[in-house]
């Protein structure tokens, strides 16, 4: 099993997840001209997407799902209410989930689970081939329990290191940005992912990546700074999935 990013931030969000035959992209905030050039860079084309799973309505998630849907004929899943928000346009394969449920698709089993998020009805998702998980965590305001127990025991975690509360505090957003990014239903900050993380079973933890981390807010080395404290591991040890960049292809396996 493997994953990789084609990129992670206010400017658009995309991520591959791969096990057996199966490829899922999970949400597409680039152009469809975009979508294709980051993942030729990934060695991939648009044909090897088998579905497209979709967070939640924010532009950064879901500006280019609708065009590369259409152009590509993928099928694309996504709870009722970010569906409700018609910033995709009409899909000719549109499948509505729960933010309970349990699916799969080919070779990939799917949990998804609900997050506190300024959105209409946002999700985020476990992936698993049946013997190895991976949990993805961005757009989420605070941890919950139920978080935590969906994400514990994985194999590899990408988790929101949104904002350094400091510089969010100090920074150039309006007061009303900033209230809303740290509050309840905003982003995770570097000490909350770190929270988060400590709460953890990491014990079959190969990767951690760090996510969605603000360039006007945060930077690269506070982000892989509370993450490494909170493992108690080198802060080499944290992978970043970047705006431009990125992260190349991880993989997973059993040991």
């Amino acid at each position: 099993m493997r994953f990789a990013s084609l990129g992670s931030g206010s400017r658009g969000n995309a991520t591959i997840v791969e096990a057996g035959s199966t490829r899922i992209m999970l949400d597409c905030g680039f152009s469809e001209t975009r979508f294709r050039q980051r993942l030729a860079q990934r060695e991939l084309e648009p044909s090897q997407i088998d579905a497209i799973l979709v967070t939640h309505e924010h532009s950064d998630h879901i500006n280019g799902v609708g065009a590369v849907a259409r152009k590509h004929d993928i099928p694309v899943y996504m709870t009722r209410g970010t569906a409700a928000q018609e910033k995709h346009g009409v899909l000719s394969q549109l499948h509505f989930i729960d933010v309970h449920d349990q699916f799969s698709i080919g070779d990939i089993d799917i949990q998804a689970y609900p997050v506190p998020h300024d959105a209409r009805e946002p999700v985020q998702f476990v992936f698993s081939d049946g013997d190895l998980r991976l949990g993805i965590l961005t757009d989420v305001g605070s941890p919950t329990p139920h978080i935590i127990d969906n994400l514990n025991a994985c194999d590899a975690l990408i988790l929101e290191c949104n904002h350094d509360v400091d510089m969010l505090a100090k920074g150039p957003y309006p007061e009303y940005l900033k209230q809303r990014v740290g509050g309840d239903y905003g982003h995770l900050s570097n000490d909350q992912a770190a929270s988060l993380l400590a709460n953890l079973d990491t014990s079959r933890l190969q990767h951690v990546v760090a996510a969605h981390i603000s360039d006007k807010n945060n930077t690269e080395e506070l982000a892989c700074t509370a993450l490494a404290q909170a493992l108690g591991c080198s802060e080499c040890d944290i992978v970043l999935a970047e705006q431009e960049q990125g992260l190349a292809w991880l993989s997973i396996s059993l040991s």
